[in-house]
């Protein structure tokens, strides 16, 4: 018999399995408890169900979790770096980060990724799957019960692109939030995307409370293509255009990603060019100074080169940070870990 994902049902489902099981529907609401409150990792520690039913549980539903492989801990500022084994067999990497305001996590939504950004290391071995709602879920889970410590922030931004795997996270996000598992707040979630205008307008319709960042990396099409393939598919205007939409749709404001690779995408024109773009969607800018990548030949600028960029858009009235740089001895880049972890398995 193939074995379901329990992991990934709403309770509403659950509910309804049980009564098909021949149990009460309160069950449901016991396993759902179990499993995104109790962060429970086998069916065997649901002690308020008989026996029998975890028996039955047992032999219909496969419970995802996550083996941890590695962890990295920067001696910086105490960033751990994991890499999971999924159930699979395939790897992923997960960031977990402690800040004045609460601890985050980076997590990831696809293992590996297909749209081909240069400055990433993420999309160099290309993608080998989507992510199910569970192996989402249990990168937070999982993180929680190895530091033993509450997680408050979460941001879709490790490999993958989670707007290239929408289905599974929109149920992410929503068994994340519900008010009955860990109950994280919707405005506490930020996801990424490099641009992928219909799911972005399809985002914006569920009217969550999440943050959209999008990447964005040049200023022009001519630009931005050079960095990322997915901008033949989707021109500036339609993603600038998608990003007002969710605006509107949601009164959330949306965060522009940055990354400044020196001489690449850090010039006056590059600066005149995001005032323009960050003004007129009114919204926050994060440069983010670039991770140097193996092979990709991206170096970031020096920190006063990368401060006067910020200046400008300052002087014009721009929201604009310079992120905080997290883990930058624990190979910092998303997806080196798991290529660094690859490739020694195919050495050994």
């Amino acid at each position: 018999m193939l074995k379901t994902d329990i992991k990934s049902y709403t309770i509403e489902e659950l509910q309804n399995t049980l009564e098909d099981l021949g149990e009460k529907s309160f069950r449901g609401g016991q396993i759902y408890e179990w499993l995104h409150n109790k962060l429970a990792r086998s069916f065997e520690e649901m002690s308020n169900l008989s026996r029998p039913l975890r028996h039955v549980l047992e032999e219909r539903f496969c419970l995802v979790t996550l083996e941890q492989v590695r962890m990295q801990e920067s001696k910086l500022d105490g960033t751990r770096k994991y890499l999971f084994r999924l159930p699979d067999d395939n790897v992923i990497e997960s960031v977990w980060m402690r800040y004045r305001h609460g601890n985050s996590i980076c997590v990831s939504s696809q293992v590996g990724c297909r749209m081909g950004c240069r400055f990433c290391a993420s999309t160099l071995d290309g993608l080998e799957r989507n992510l199910l709602p569970s192996e989402m879920l249990e990168q937070v889970y999982t993180a929680t019960r190895l530091t033993g410590e509450r997680i408050s922030n979460v941001v879709v931004m490790g490999t993958g692109e989670p707007l290239d795997n929408y289905d599974n996270l929109l149920r992410f996000l929503r068994l994340l939030t519900d008010e009955r598992g860990l109950h994280i707040s919707q405005r506490s979630i930020t996801v990424s995307t490099c641009g992928i205008v219909p799911n972005i307008r399809r985002l914006a319709d569920e009217k969550l409370q999440i943050t959209l960042a999008l990447s964005l990396h040049g200023v022009t099409d001519e630009k931005r293509t050079a960095l990322m393939p997915i901008a033949r598919q989707y021109p500036l205007d339609e993603v600038l255009s998608a990003c007002e939409y969710y605006q509107k749709q949601t009164g959330r404001r949306v965060t522009l990603e940055y990354s400044l690779a020196e001489g690449v995408n850090d010039t006056e024109e590059d600066a005149a060019g995001l005032i323009r773009i960050a003004g007129s969607l009114h919204c926050h800018v994060n440069l983010i100074r670039v991770n140097p990548v193996i092979g990709r030949g991206f170096v970031p600028p020096k920190r006063d080169r990368a401060g006067a960029f910020q200046n400008k858009l300052e002087k014009n009235r721009i929201n604009v940070t310079i992120r905080r740089e997290m883990g930058r001895d624990i190979d910092g880049a998303c997806g080196q870990l798991r290529r660094r972890h690859m490739k020694e398995e195919r050495e050994a």
